[in-house]
């Protein structure tokens, strides 16, 4: 039976003003093209935002102001990076000290410990920090996370996973005094279980599913735009600065973990800023079937079952009082 998670915002209202997080792995030419750019796009993502006027804030300021009930600030972009590579100490720092734009690290501390991979030093991360990079925890061995491994109980999957959760948040501490918790998904997987566990724990939740941020974000599963490989095209990246967080008043949707694959996503949206006859929604790309089950209410299901790694069904509408913007929300799945 397909089991529903109701997600309710108590108390929500229109907004057309939204923030937008970029998210990044590798500043190279030499590393995986799907999670790369080269310095050279990348520096034509800053020069984009710089010549277009973007405020590039910290991700500090922009859950600051989450968090107090503030709408994010106008044409407001945050730059993170995830895994800790040595390229962004050697490639993408200099290129952001040049534009004097704020950045976060979210860090796998045991992968820098281990030295796995071409990763930073400490001592390379806290050069960063004096530099006024923000580093925050992208959990201590990057492991996957939404549900439990083979043969794992629930109770060890979640003692295990709070476990590498705080012994992050201990090492960052450690080495580098950090208390703000902040954690972004290895792989941007979560469940409904694992959204419950970090509020509980009193982190931050930052997702990898694409979307604008705005008030009726939710703090467990913030979005952020994947922008290498595929994405590290103008043409591909300057569109997503031009997007709203989707107006849903109350999202009824499959744990992304559970229930039937192809899944379904009903959303119920505010609809005094977009027409429902020009929403869509897509899977893969593809065009997915949309069925209004009210004036404001909705449900996607794909015709086939999902297979690709990352799972996600995107759905966009264009904003009526802002030309050339488009509301958009992600809901990634995790399904065998």
């Amino acid at each position: 039976m397909l089991k529903l998670i109701l997600f309710m915002i108590a108390s929500w209202s229109l907004s057309t003003q939204a923030a937008i997080i970029l998210q990044y792995h590798h500043v190279s030419t030499s590393t995986p093209r799907s999670t790369s750019v080269t310095p050279a796009e990348f520096r034509s993502h800053l020069q984009y935002l710089k010549d277009h006027q973007y405020q590039v804030i910290g991700l500090d300021q922009l859950i600051a102001q989450m968090s107090s009930g503030q709408e994010p600030a106008a044409n407001a972009v945050v730059i993170t990076f995830d895994d800790g590579y040595d390229n962004i100490y050697l490639q993408a720092h200099p290129i952001l000290q040049q534009f004097d734009f704020p950045y976060t690290v979210f860090l796998s501390p045991a992968l820098i410990d281990r030295h796995e991979g071409p990763v930073m030093s400490w001592q390379q991360i806290k050069q960063l920090q004096d530099d006024g990079v923000i580093i925050a925890n992208h959990s201590s061995y990057h492991d996957h996370l939404a549900k439990p491994q083979a043969n794992e109980s629930q109770a060890d999957w979640l003692k295990r996973v709070k476990a590498d959760i705080e012994l992050a948040q201990q090492q960052l501490e450690q080495q580098l005094g950090i208390k703000h918790k902040w954690l972004a998904y290895p792989y941007g997987e979560f469940s409904e279980t694992l959204e419950q566990l970090v509020s509980q724990s009193g982190y931050i939740g930052i997702g990898q599913q694409s979307g604008a941020v705005g008030l009726a974000s939710s703090m467990t599963r913030l979005p952020r735009y994947p922008s290498s490989g595929q994405y590290a095209a103008l043409k591909h990246f300057a569109p997503k600065l031009k997007t709203l967080a989707m107006p849903v008043k109350k999202a009824l949707a499959a744990d992304p973990v559970k229930g039937p694959n192809p899944p379904t996503l009903s959303l119920q949206l505010d609809l005094t800023d977009l027409n429902p006859k020009q929403l869509n929604c897509f899977s893969n790309g593809e065009p997915i079937e949309v069925t209004w089950l009210s004036a404001d209410s909705f449900a996607a299901k794909a015709k086939a079952p999902l297979r690709s790694s990352h799972k996600r069904y995107n759905c966009t509408a264009p904003s009526l009082s802002q030309k050339g913007y488009f509301y958009w929300y992600s809901q990634p799945w995790v399904l065998d």
